[in-house]
C-alpha cells in the first residue's frame, strides 16, 4: 500500500500519464493502476494512456486538449485548431464542426482520446500559432473539406488576402500553401491593385 501512495503523490490533476512514466514511481504499476482506475481516482484514456480528473463546480472535467495531444504524441511540437477557427475571417464559413485537427510531424490518421476524436495530419511545417495569414492558406488548403458553397467561399477568401499584408502572406504562402494554394494565390499577389 506504501508504493501505491508514492505513485498517488505524484499524480496532478488534469494531467495525463503514460503508463511507462508512472512505472517509475511504481514497481508493480498495472496491479497500481487497477486499483486507482477502480477507487476512482485516475481514468483510463486509451491504452497505456490516463489522466487524473480536474475538480470543478460543475463535477469532474477532462483533460484540456492540449494536454491530451501532448501526452498522445509525447512532443510538444502541433498546432491544434478546427475549421471553425475559418469563422473568424468573414468570408461566408458559418458551419460549425466537431473536428478538431492536429498538425505534427509523427501521427496521422484518427484518434480517440477521452471520448473525443482528433484527426492527426501528419506535415513537415506548420505555425507554432494561428495567425490571419495561415487561416487564409489553410482554408484554401482545405477548400475541397468545407460543407459551405466552395465557389463563393473561394472568392471571398481571395478578397481577403487582397486586404493582407501582402510580405506577411507571401511568406506563409511559401511555407504552408499546397500547390494549388500557391497558383490561386499567385495570381492576387502579382494584382497591381494589392493592398500595401
Amino acid at each position: 500500500m506504501k508504493k501505491l501512495g508514492v505513485l498517488k503523490k505524484q499524480l496532478k490533476p488534469g494531467k495525463v500519464y503514460r503508463r511507462a512514466e508512472l512505472s517509475q514511481w511504481s514497481n508493480s504499476v498495472d496491479r497500481h493502476l487497477a486499483q486507482l482506475v477502480e477507487e476512482g481516482s485516475v481514468k483510463k484514456l486509451s491504452s497505456g494512456l490516463y489522466y487524473v480528473p480536474r475538480q470543478t463546480v460543475f463535477g469532474e472535467a477532462p483533460p484540456e486538449e492540449k494536454e491530451l495531444v501532448r501526452s498522445f504524441l509525447k512532443d510538444d511540437d502541433f498546432l491544434l485548431t478546427t475549421p471553425n477557427a475559418y469563422n473568424s475571417l468573414g468570408v461566408g464559413t458559418t458551419q460549425l464542426y466537431n473536428k478538431r485537427l492536429v498538425y505534427n510531424h509523427k501521427r496521422h490518421g484518427t484518434f480517440n482520446l477521452g471520448g473525443r476524436e482528433f484527426y492527426f495530419q501528419a506535415k513537415h511545417r506548420f505555425p507554432k500559432k494561428l495567425s490571419t495569414e495561415f487561416l487564409v492558406i489553410d482554408l484554401l488548403n482545405n477548400l475541397n473539406s468545407l460543407a459551405e458553397d466552395k465557389d463563393e467561399v473561394l472568392k471571398k477568401t481571395l478578397a481577403k488576402a487582397k486586404s493582407l499584408d501582402r510580405k506577411n502572406l507571401q511568406q506563409t504562402l511559401v511555407r504552408y500553401g499546397n500547390a494549388k494554394t500557391k497558383a490561386l494565390l499567385a495570381r492576387v499577389l502579382n494584382e497591381s491593385s494589392y493592398a500595401i
